[in-house]
């Protein structure tokens, strides 16, 4: 069974439009941040909490929502293994997947409407496997994670 790990840092309709989808398409689903307190969270510590579960193997996707997506997405990639895809549309979220192997999903909670994410969770998990021409691109990215500043300048 898939499990999903997904965070808000408010109760965005969204985020619990989100939320109920996944149930909905039957995934296992770890809940973080807002959608679990019903208060608002600190967005770098939703972030933090669901890439964990993607870096850790215990999800094997994650969610992450803010008010615009960017803070989440920025946290979330600070973790190392994550590769955290900003999504406003289905295309978007599908060359995420299917080219940059991005493994947590980021939405904005104000601009994300109910029906843009449906089709971005269709897209999303419809990639079963990365574009195997991107492979180089994707392996140069992981390689980038383990190298200090010095030395890539």
């Amino acid at each position: 069974m898939v499990t999903v790990s997904i965070g808000s840092d408010d109760v965005y309709p969204v985020a619990l439009y989100v939320l109920e989808e996944l149930k909905r398409r039957g995934y296992n689903v770890i809940i973080h941040g807002s959608l679990l307190t019903n208060k608002l969270e600190p967005w770098p510590d939703v972030a933090k909490d669901v890439a964990l579960d993607v870096a850790r193997g215990e999800a094997s996707t994650g969610i992450v929502i803010c008010y615009t997506g960017t803070g989440v997405s920025i946290a979330a990639n600070k973790i190392k293994g994550i590769r955290a895809a900003l999504c406003f549309d289905a295309q978007t979220a599908r060359g995420a997947r299917l080219w940059n192997d991005a493994n947590v999903l980021a939405l904005s909670g104000r601009a994300t409407s109910n029906q843009i994410a449906k089709e971005i969770l269709d897209e999303w998990f419809s990639v079963k496997q990365i574009d195997e021409n991107e492979r180089e691109n994707i392996n140069k990215i992981k390689k980038l994670e383990e190298k200090e500043i010095e030395e890539l300048v």
